[in-house]
């Protein structure tokens, strides 16, 4: 079968692989559709996978085509979603079916072989059913879509909360949506692409503001600066900050504008992976005490074979067109054209939000 095959940082080829090996609990996916994620970019080219070589992606979906055991070959011929976290089902937190936070996992597509091929192999308990009238590419879009959920499920969120999120990516944009759902109208998003604002407008038609951070590549739009961003915040607010900021960029600075701008009692929800060492001045860290700051973090999806859990919820909601993920896909690109979806990611050169790989099935 045909694989993205990563053999070391940088080198990912596009080559011939054996099919994979299945054994006692997985299946057979040939896959329909995989999305590439931000975290895929530094995966591939800085910071490498667990080991080499791995087939990466696992914003994926499928339809089984094979099981190694008798009593799961009624999974045979069903479109699937997959949840990439293999947990190991023993610690203290896979007890407490919490598998998200397991302190001995696996993961398809960064510890062993992912979405990024014709074929993979998954346990039966990470696969979730489709309805009909979810797309293959609405299913690879699952996962983020889940964790977006997971992370507004982790606060509070009293009906006249006010939130700024910073950073509006795929994530925040998702994110944004559930706020949406769960009845939040007022919401102030910062990000440096002005695509991602329209988008956003579009999709949600609520009391919702786009302020454009100044960077190289948006020199024609009107700009302001980071700190400027949060003035314009606290300004809107009467001065008073906003009830909850959600912080999907994951530096120092955003966490220190975050702190800036959320009123006393507030709460903030740390989203973004962190991309260096955090570090805060101390007369920001007693603004932590004095605000009396809730902190959340937040982490993957919930996951258990059950009505309530991220997955299921996010199927639900997805199904009766509540939240959108069609919408957020700027490229549909053939399987053979992943390389190509990288350099879009990297490079910039245009706007792109989703970029989904596609097989026929």
């Amino acid at each position: 079968m045909k694989a993205y095959s990563l053999k070391g940082i940088g080198q990912l080829e596009y080559v011939d692989v054996p099919m994979p090996v299945m054994q006692s609990g997985w299946a057979l996916v040939q896959v329909g559709a995989a999305g590439i994620c931000g975290s895929d970019i530094p995966r591939i080219f800085s910071t490498g996978t667990y080991h080499f070589p791995t087939i990466p992606g696992h914003e994926f979906s499928g339809r089984v085509v094979d099981v190694f055991d008798r009593q799961n070959q009624r999974w045979i011929g069903k479109r699937v979603g997959i949840f990439p976290l293999i947990p190991c089902k023993k610690c203290m937190s896979c007890q407490n079916k919490e598998y998200e936070m397991c302190s001995d996992y696996d993961y398809l597509g960064s510890r062993r072989d992912g979405g990024f091929a014709e074929y993979t192999a998954v346990p039966v308990w990470n696969m979730i059913e489709l309805p009909d009238n979810i797309s293959m590419n609405e299913a690879a879009m699952l996962e983020p879509a889940a964790v977006a959920l997971h992370a507004v499920r982790r606060i509070r969120l009293p009906h006249n909360s006010v939130v700024a999120l910073l950073g509006l990516g795929t994530i925040g944009i998702m994110i944004t949506q559930w706020l949406h759902i769960f009845g939040i109208h007022k919401v102030y998003t910062t990000g440096h692409n002005p695509g991602h604002g329209s988008l956003m407008q579009q999709i949600v038609s609520a009391d919702y503001e786009y302020i454009n951070i100044d960077n190289s590549q948006n020199k024609d739009m009107q700009t302001v600066s980071e700190n400027e961003a949060v003035s314009q915040i606290i300004d809107s607010t009467k001065g008073q900050g906003v009830s909850i900021a959600v912080d999907c960029i994951g530096t120092s600075a955003s966490l220190d504008q975050c702190i800036k701008c959320v009123r006393p009692g507030g709460q903030i929800l740390i989203v973004g992976n962190p991309k260096e060492n955090i570090f805060l001045d101390k007369d920001i860290y007693w603004k932590i005490l004095r605000k009396q700051i809730h902190l959340t973090g937040t982490w993957n999806s919930s996951f258990f074979h059950d009505a309530k859990d991220d997955w299921h919820q996010v199927i639900a909601s997805a199904s009766n067109r509540t939240f959108q993920m069609s919408a957020l896909i700027t490229h549909r690109l053939s399987f053979d054209k992943l390389h190509l979806g990288l350099d879009i990611a990297r490079s910039h050169n245009q706007y792109h939000n989703k970029i989904m790989i596609c097989n026929d099935l």
